[in-house]
């Protein structure tokens, strides 16, 4: 590293807004600075001299929060409002501000890597190496000007270690209190050999493997149970009719759903009795509170001091996550126009042979069943992604120029599986039909038999690449001295080429339950780009930067972005800065060029009333409508109904501007604090339109509802659309606090939190503009997931530490504020979402030699997830955002050798 023209470092670190900056900033020596490339610019500089602010965290504060996973990282960050990994396979992924995964930009060493396979609009962060992770830097700032599209919200960076010599191994196990799933177990090693310094080179390689194992609802009936839900207005017993075991029944003259075991209080624990004569299935006996994944990651680099300014590196990452996806078995579905139909002459028939009661008033009519699989369990995906990349850097001088070029491809591979209880729809119809299955108890030898033969167990349903191909050169150098320090410039380009390609297999067009269908999907772009960056230390006091990028799409044209900041020092106690920036994000492969299908291709994440068959209700209230005579009421009322999504060729990029203004003081010493107030504006966002909007206004939005020539709905259309704008505005506030030294050992202090004061979207454009602070409003996570984004109002992650010889001891506190409840209820039941706050405790022994023990209590009081009423949340609590998984104790234990 190229050294820094002898500048003392400051007395006061400017930039300590977390304790990890201050850490990084306190092993700076006097004398002897070295210059680091801090996320956010191409030019290297102290870490102390940063205008932008940048959250550091190293891997040791990783550990000392009991950590097991990056997800836990990006789920306590204030600034992010990140999901909780669901059972939908694409893994953790970052949502800086709220704004969305497409708009967050995920780096590792400063470059791109293949995003998620599928939507190809996001990293997984399950795919990155964590025992090769050094520090992640979040960057809450827009850098459109520095590194082009997805950078709209903020950017992650994740850096590894840069060498390794030595080896060292590292167990990790969480169990929880409760008795049922949920436990973690992690494992890595790293190897190393060669110093840098002396021999001019090193090789390292890691590995690490995490598992959580699924926890089951009914392992956690104290969260979600039907009194639970009666009490917050979504009681189970309202519904009717639907897919259940044993099947309920209708006939050509009478809609009104029946059952023959209903008397006799229906079949546990499968199902319990519903309205009107009917059961319903018992989601607790199938639900899954916490899905179960893995994770296997590999890295490895190999770096060659070519000489004393010369050095290239090569490096290769590899992260495969496994998941099963689990929901309901699978349901007689109508398949090609074709309704599961159970005639008279079936033994299985009320009344018949087979032993089903008999049912007053039929009369050999046959029967319409709307019969969940009892016998085949859950419906269980199985869903694989990969991730690889290999990059190769070099790093230099020439003829007066320090520059950096490198190459990076990067490789995302997911395939989803039918592991089990997925059969051909149209088979399992034609066994209801010829008596082969019994659609009102579990099979006999012969149903088995049929089942079996119907599976489609172990089939390929979905297959999904996506590539990303880079090349990039940034030259800096000092042009002139200026009365601050030297004047910078740094110039640069790069291209890259993404693809993708998706494909549904012939296979889904059978398996009706799946809601999908046979489809394919490809795209790729080429991007260029030129940009250029100046460092302009006009005082000792006052330095400025400015950046600018042109990018050209080969599908879009050209898109320029610029960036202005500042860096103003009036004393050694006091810090102001600031930048303004715009930015820009195109749409994905996927959302422009993914599949298009003619008709439905999946359903509603949430049970809906249809406005026009089901009509009467409450806007928004599923299960207050009726069913039109004629109809039944379980197939258009309180049900999912059949949705259309894919890509949209007509869509163009969304724009945004963003600014930052901040100050850093130290009112006396040891105790710095930070607040950095910032705003960004987009416009032309690129979403789907959140579900509940479509039921709220059905008659606004009546052409979305495609319907077929006799009034029944086909889809509703959701699409990616470009929608309105959004305006969101906060104050990130940094506080840190060192207790002089004691007898009794060292103290530290550290808040995080960030204050929401706006955010506001904007449905279509010139509509009016709807906050969402602190309530369930129109953002939406799109296709990523049917979760609505959560925005509090406040955020915040206290931290207090404490340190003597060989031990250490950190208590961390999550918090966030209450929210106001989606209330899609009836008025009695409108309620608030209480604040939810956890408390983890973790300690750390180092006084065996080479050996290192930490031990620990996450979820230290036990606090259940906050109850909810919104429709997406089915066991009524909030789990996109809280745990349920309540008390548990970690261990771990690292030896280096």
């Amino acid at each position: 590293m190229k050294q820094s023209n002898n500048r003392q470092r400051p007395a006061f670190t400017l930039s300590a807004v977390t304790l990890a900056v201050l850490t990084l900033a306190s092993q700076v020596q006097a004398q002897e600075v070295q210059r680091v490339e801090v996320t956010g610019s191409s030019i290297k500089r102290l870490a102390s001299e940063a205008s932008l602010p940048v959250t550091m965290i190293n891997s040791d504060e990783i550990d000392k929060r009991g950590m097991t996973t990056l997800a836990d990282l990006m789920m306590a960050l204030p600034e992010s409002s990140s999901l909780a990994p669901s059972n939908a396979g694409s893994g953790t992924n970052i949502n800086l501000r709220g704004l969305g995964v497409n708009r967050t930009l995920v780096l590792l060493n400063g470059r791109r890597l293949a995003n998620e396979a599928i939507a190809d609009g996001y990293a997984n962060l399950d795919v990155l190496p964590m025992s090769a992770i050094d520090r992640v830097e979040i960057l809450r700032d827009g850098a459109s000007s520095i590194y082009g599209s997805d950078a709209i919200g903020g950017v992650v960076n994740f850096i590894t270690k840069k060498t390794f010599k030595g080896a060292s191994v590292s167990a990790q196990m969480v169990k929880p209190e409760k008795t049922g799933g949920a436990d973690e177990q992690r494992f890595s090693f790293i190897v190393g050999a060669g110093d840098l310094q002396t021999d001019g080179w090193n090789v390292f390689a890691t590995a690490d493997g995490h598992r959580r194992s699924r926890l089951l609802a009914s392992d956690r009936t104290d969260l979600s149970n039907a009194d639970i839900l009666t009490s917050i207005g979504r009681a189970p017993t309202l519904a009717s009719g639907g897919y259940a075991y044993p099947a309920n029944f209708t006939t050509a003259t009478n809609k009104n759903a029946a059952n023959p075991y209903y008397t006799s209080g229906c079949v546990a624990p499968y199902s319990i009795q519903g309205a009107k004569n009917t059961c319903v299935i018992n989601a607790n006996q199938y639900g899954t509170a916490l899905y179960g994944n893995e994770q296997v990651t590999f890295y490895a680099r190999g770096t060659k001091k070519l000489s004393e300014d010369h050095t290239i590196s090569i490096d290769y990452s590899r992260g495969q996550e496994f998941i099963l996806g689990t929901k309901n078995p699978t349901t007689s579905l109508a398949a090609n126009g074709v309704s599961a139909l159970l005639p008279s002459t079936s033994k299985w028939y009320p009344g018949g042979s087979g032993g089903v009661p008999a049912v007053a008033g039929l009369k050999g009519e046959p029967l319409t069943v709307t019969w969940s699989v009892a016998d085949l369990g859950e419906a269980t995906t199985r869903d694989i992604q990969v991730n690889q990349r290999v990059g190769v850097s070099d790093e230099g001088n020439f003829a007066g120029w320090e520059y950096k070029a490198g190459f990076v491809y990067g490789h995302s591979q997911r395939d989803n599986y039918y592991e089990s209880g997925y059969v051909n729809g149209p088979g399992l119809l034609k066994g209801i039909a010829n008596g082969s299955l019994n659609p009102f108890g579990l099979q006999d030898a012969t149903g088995l038999a049929y089942l079996n033969s119907i599976s489609v167990d172990g089939a390929l349903n979905r297959h999904s690449i996506s590539t990303y191909t880079g090349l990039d050169l940034t030259v800096t150098k000092e042009l002139t001295q200026l009365a601050g320090g030297p004047l910078t410039l740094a110039v640069g380009g790069d291209l890259h080429r993404d693809t993708t390609e998706d494909t549904k297999t012939d296979i889904t067009s059978v398996v009706t339950y799946a809601a999908s269908g046979p489809s394919h999907g490809q795209g790729a772009r080429n991007v260029a780009a030129l940009y250029a960056e100046m460092e302009i230390p006009v005082s000792k006091q006052l330095s400025f930067n400015v950046a600018v990028r042109d990018d050209h799409f080969s599908d879009f044209g050209n898109t320029i972005n610029p960036k202005a900041s500042f860096r103003y020092e009036p004393s050694k106690t006091l810090m102001f800065r600031g930048s303004a920036n715009t930015g820009f994000r195109a749409p994905t492969l996927f959302d422009r060029y993914g599949y298009r299908v003619a008709g439905a291709n999946t359903t509603t994440a949430s049970k809906w009333d249809d406005p026009v068959q089901c009509p009467g209700g409450t806007p928004g209230v599923a299960g207050t409508g009726k069913a039109l005579p004629g109809l039944v009421a379980s197939a258009v009322c309180n049900v999912a109904l059949p949705r259309q999504t894919g890509s949209n060729p007509d869509l163009v990029p969304e724009t945004s501007r963003g600014a930052t203004l901040g100050l850093v003081v130290e009112p006396m010493k040891n105790f710095t604090a930070s607040f950095d107030y910032w705003h960004i504006e987009m416009k032309d966002m690129l979403a789907n339109l959140p579900e509940q909007v479509y039921f709220l206004n059905p008659t606004k939005y009546a052409d979305l509802f495609v319907r077929n020539a006799d009034g029944s709905l086909n889809y509703i259309k959701n699409i990616t659309m470009n929608l309105g704008g959004q305006k969101a505005s906060g104050i990130d506030v940094g506080l840190a606090y060192s207790i002089p030294k004691t007898a009794y050992g060292d103290f530290n202090f550290k808040l995080d939190g960030t204050y929401l004061t706006q955010f506001d979207n904007q449905l279509e454009k010139d509509s009016a503009y709807v906050s969402n602070i602190g309530r369930f409003g129109v953002a939406s996570n799109g296709t990523t997931s049917s979760f609505p984004i959560l925005t509090f109002r406040w955020k915040h992650t206290l931290a207090m530490r404490w340190s003597k010889g060989d031990w250490t001891a950190q208590l961390t506190e999550n918090y966030n504020t209450g929210y106001h409840d989606q209330n899609l209820v009836a008025a009695q039941y409108f309620r608030d979402i209480e604040p939810y706050s956890v408390w983890n405790l973790t300690g750390t022994y180092r006084g065996f030699k080479n050996m290192t023990l930490a031990a620990g209590i996450t979820n230290l009081l036990n606090v259940k997830p906050p109850l909810t009423n919104h429709s997406a949340y089915t066991y009524g609590y909030l789990s996109s955002a809280a745990s349920p998984i309540g008390r548990a104790f970690n261990a771990r234990m690292t030896y280096n050798f």
